[in-house]
């Protein structure tokens, strides 16, 4: 591994030049590995295993929508699609990339499959750190792993096919074979991985959970609308408002601070924006941590993935989301960015036009 000092702390860190593609192809060169599951990160992870080289099929339920998609991604039935019991039986590495819903659904098939010396793979901790409530309990003669990208399949597949490579974090559960570690890192770096950092399934979670209910997703949309909010009350246009709020965040600020940090944003904005922002940061930081540190106690309480799963498994839990996820997209605030999106569209074509 290599150490690198990450802001005064050093970490070990798998890079591609110590673990090549040609070694994690050669760890992997006997393994079937049956990706189970072709949702959210499943295609990407497949297309990518696939494309460097390595045995990879499918496993999906037939009467599903994603068993399509993989067809059109070139998943042939019979050969490298099968439905989900027989790619288990068929596979020595059973991806399980799964909902956590649907790993909960589809365990007791699983576990059928899983005889001694394969291998159980996961890209989210949850299932098993909170096997009180999920049931997840692998067999003591199976070795268990984890990678999991640090973006969306849909990331992770773009970044792949440019040619670049999303960081991951792996880790291992249980090691029955004395080849565990090995095959996590092999995985990673099949599946695209630029980085891979290691963990353990319990900080994967939690720090997953937190993230996404936290800047990653919730907060990010709470002080999106809050803020929206107070200057449309104050007397400012939806597009004023929407732009101040979300288009030069999205379109400018996060995609620089992505490129070269908060501190160089704070050194190249004009003195009136980096003076508020000096000001008034630890007033915002200062007024979520308490939330914050709310929401890690839900989530290592396993409140979190109690009303996960309950919600998950309601009757009519789909319509009852579809409804919320309506609630926001009829907004006046997302379809005010719906108009706005229109006219950046518009204003590129013109400029490719011109050039």
């Amino acid at each position: 591994m290599a150490t690198i000092n990450f802001g005064g702390v050093e970490e070990h860190v798998v890079t591609r030049d110590e673990f090549p593609l040609e070694k994690a192809r050669a760890i992997l060169k006997d393994e079937v590995i049956a990706v189970i599951g072709y949702g959210v990160q499943g295609p990407g992870q497949a297309l990518n295993l696939r494309d460097n080289g390595f045995n990879v099929i499918i496993g999906q339920r037939r009467d599903s929508a994603s068993w399509s998609k993989a067809e059109a991604d070139g998943w042939v039935e019979g050969e490298t699609l099968f439905d989900i019991e027989e790619a288990a039986e068929r596979g020595t590495i059973i991806a399980n990339l799964l909902s956590d819903a649907g790993q909960i659904a589809v365990w007791p098939t699983l576990k059928a499959k899983l005889t001694p010396g394969k291998t159980l793979y996961f890209s989210h901790g949850f299932g098993i750190t909170f096997n009180d409530q999920t049931g997840i309990v692998p067999p003591a003669d199976v070795d268990v792993v984890l990678v999991a990208p640090k973006g969306s399949g849909t990331s992770l597949r773009r970044l792949f096919v440019a040619g670049g490579g999303l960081n991951s974090s792996f880790a291992v559960y249980q090691d029955a074979t004395g080849q565990a570690y090995d095959k996590a890192i092999a995985l990673g770096i099949g599946v695209g991985s630029g980085y891979l950092f290691e963990t353990d399934f319990k900080r994967e979670v939690y720090s997953d959970l937190t993230g996404e209910r936290g800047v990653l997703m919730g907060a990010l949309a709470g002080i999106i609308e809050a803020q929206y909010q107070v200057l449309r009350q104050r007397g400012h246009s939806p597009s004023e408002a929407f732009n101040e709020t979300v288009e030069e965040l999205t379109q400018s600020l996060v995609p620089l601070v992505g490129e070269n940090g908060m501190d160089w944003m704070f050194s190249n904005c004009s003195v009136t924006a980096q003076r508020g922002a000096l000001d008034w940061k630890g007033r915002f930081r200062d007024a979520t941590l308490p939330v914050l540190n709310e929401l890690y106690d839900s989530v290592a309480s396993g409140q979190e993935a109690a009303r996960t799963i309950q919600r998950g498994s309601t009757p009519g839990y789909r319509q009852e989301l579809e409804a919320e996820l309506k609630e926001v997209r009829d907004s006046e605030l997302w379809q005010t960015g719906a108009t706005v999106r229109e006219l950046r569209s518009k204003a590129t074509e013109k400029v490719e036009e011109l050039s």
